[in-house]
């Protein structure tokens, strides 16, 4: 992280929306080089994780030999209901305060390092039309994956995903793992998810991972990535939970 502080081109974003922006924070915080490129995504809702992992693949594409960092984060403070319709609570309920962080990279010397190679990045946006509908997805994608991360926004969503994909409840579990412990962090419950599998020691090289995410417009996004390496199962779990 020391090398990729002075060479990052940082991609941050949330629902959290200050000035001056959480991008330029963190560049403030980590004293990061004057000509870095920043963007600040606010107001993408809960699939800005994969947007920005979209956008830093386009900037790494165009700069040869950089570094890319991608924050994700949720800050539900702004958003809190105080009043006492108890039909707006639900949003005070299942929100949770949230963040992860991925480093993104284009270097050759980074190859033998890397856990992941990002193969393909899709982006739906339903927005020009007055009631959105849901994006549906290809049956039969069990067989062309071995994990999933869909994000864990609430449990009728996933149920939803699961049917519509024709998903094994084992296929499901890193995403109901994590709304079960953390509740719904936004945009980064993706990478909680992701976590989640390689603590539990199953992903392994070659492995194949479909991340999906859901947002307010109504955006549906992925991503594809393929395992490097085995990843070991650590012996103290910070993401693991037994499946609810």
């Amino acid at each position: 992280m020391a090398e990729a502080r002075m060479e990052a081109e940082a991609v941050m974003f949330g629902l959290f929306n200050p000035t001056p922006s959480l991008a330029s924070m963190i560049i403030n915080h980590y004293r990061m080089r004057e000509d870095v490129k920043s963007f600040n995504l606010g107001g993408m809702g809960c699939s800005a994780g994969l947007i920005a992992i979209d956008l830093a693949k386009d900037m790494l594409q165009a700069n040869p030999s950089s570094y890319a960092v991608v924050l994700s984060t949720e800050n539900i403070t702004l958003n809190w209901y105080f009043g006492n319709d108890r039909s707006m609570l639900l949003s005070n309920c299942i929100f949770r305060m949230g963040g992860a962080a991925a480093l993104l990279s284009n270097k050759r010397s980074d190859t033998g390092r890397a856990k992941y190679r990002l193969l393909h990045t899709v982006r739906t946006h339903k927005g020009a039309t007055d009631e959105c509908f849901n994006c549906g997805g290809h049956r039969g994608a069990a067989t062309m994956f071995e994990h999933f991360c869909v994000h864990a926004g609430c449990r009728a969503e996933l149920e939803e995903v699961q049917r519509s994909l024709s998903l094994q409840d084992t296929d499901m579990e890193p995403s109901k793992c994590a709304l079960h412990r953390f509740g719904n962090t936004s945009s980064s419950s993706l990478w909680y998810e992701l976590a989640y599998a390689e603590d539990k020691g199953r992903v392994q090289r070659g492995h194949h991972v479909w991340q999906i995410g859901f947002g307010s417009g109504f955006k549906c996004n992925s991503a594809v990535w393929r395992a490097l390496r085995d990843v070991p199962a650590l012996s103290s779990s910070s993401t693991g939970a037994a499946a609810p």
